[in-house]
């Protein structure tokens, strides 16, 4: 049995970097970020757990029209870029909660005025 030939692998794009940051400039790590909250279900379940830690069905509920696919990926989307946290309870049967993280709840500021704004001058738009 021959090994198996192994290719370099290039180090994961870090968020963090040295260089200016620019939202505009298209290598920008900021772009992935801006990308994920400016998403409507990532803002909304964001602002869903502001009130404090909630279960999947609860969240879902609060969120109407998510299906559970998307509202899935949306969670571990908002995880992974440290967010949100997430919690399994070694219980019958298995309980989960999400909850903010410090991150999580910086965010929630500037969404929460967004949000507000939108609803406050939703009537202002023209009609669809």
């Amino acid at each position: 049995m021959t090994p198996k030939a192994t290719l370099p692998v290039a180090p994961a794009a870090s968020a963090h970097c040295d260089a200016p940051k620019d939202v505009y400039a298209a290598a920008c790590p900021c772009r992935d970020m801006l990308d994920l909250l400016a998403n409507k279900w990532s803002a909304l379940a964001l602002g869903a757990l502001e009130p404090g830690p909630r279960r999947f069905g609860a969240l879902r509920a609060r969120l109407q029209g998510v299906s559970p696919k998307v509202l899935t990926h949306t969670l571990r989307r908002l995880e992974e870029h440290g967010l949100v946290d997430r919690e399994v309870f070694a219980e019958v049967p298995l309980r989960v909660e999400y909850r903010l993280t410090e991150l999580g709840r910086d965010a929630c500021a500037p969404l929460a005025h967004l949000r507000t704004w939108v609803e406050r001058n939703i009537d202002r738009f023209p009609a669809p």
